[in-house]
């Protein structure tokens, strides 16, 4: 939708020096919790594929009604300053985003992006059920910024049962993965150990807020 409002927003994107929209400050103690398993995979000489997942006390909807609170996600997403609501139809959302990212040699750069966001219907999967939101960066500071968060909720008859470090059993995996390709002045390897640790941070965010989610649940009973 070509409003003056869009045009305003391709404007000020067009006009940043940028990085990437999912950002933090430094946050040392959600780091120390490090209970999120990631995997990087090379896709070529400057894109990456970056994967992680993380056992959450909560459950499905609980998680799921955080992710698509989308104007909410600044209050408790460390460093994402803005995640203004564009449009938003029945299983589509498309987001305007801002934050600020650190890198290496001093340099700092604004990030903002538009991100078109696609909540996809409840599945069923052996041994329990699993919902997914995926995502694309349609403007901004990436020629490729894609991927998928999966929410999977696993039945009391599960033999998957997910351990953290304390062997704590969990029902509720949370996974985030997203391809990653960043314009040609600004190499993947410059931003690649940044932006794991602040998918990282995301993912250790969400766990702590479902979970304040299910503890004022419970002391509201």
């Amino acid at each position: 939708f070509l409003t003056n409002r869009r045009k305003s927003l391709r404007n000020h994107l067009s006009s940043s020096n940028s990085s990437i929209n999912f950002n933090l400050h430094d946050d040392d103690q959600l780091v120390e919790n490090d209970d999120v398993d990631i995997e990087i995979i090379k896709l070529s000489k400057n894109s990456r594929r970056i994967t992680c997942r993380i056992a959450i006390n909560a459950n499905l909807q609980t998680v799921w009604n955080l992710l698509t609170d989308y104007e909410k996600l600044a209050d408790f997403i460390p460093g994402l300053a803005v995640c203004q609501l564009l449009e938003k139809t029945a299983n589509h959302a498309r987001l305007f985003q801002i934050g600020q990212q650190n890198l290496a040699f001093g340099l700092k750069f604004n990030a903002k992006g538009i991100v078109d966001c696609y909540e996809k219907d409840l599945e069923t999967i052996p041994f329990g059920q699993r919902r997914d939101i995926e995502f694309k960066m349609i403007e901004g500071d990436f020629q490729v910024f894609e991927g998928k968060w999966s929410i999977e909720e696993m039945n009391n008859e599960s033999q998957e049962v997910i351990k953290s470090s304390a062997e704590q059993e969990f029902q509720t995996v949370l996974s985030y993965a997203v391809d990653v390709k960043p314009k040609l002045w600004l190499p993947v390897s410059l931003v690649e150990g940044r932006l794991c640790r602040e998918i990282k941070v995301n993912l250790l965010s969400v766990k702590r807020q479902a979970q304040k989610v299910i503890q004022s649940e419970l002391h509201s009973c």
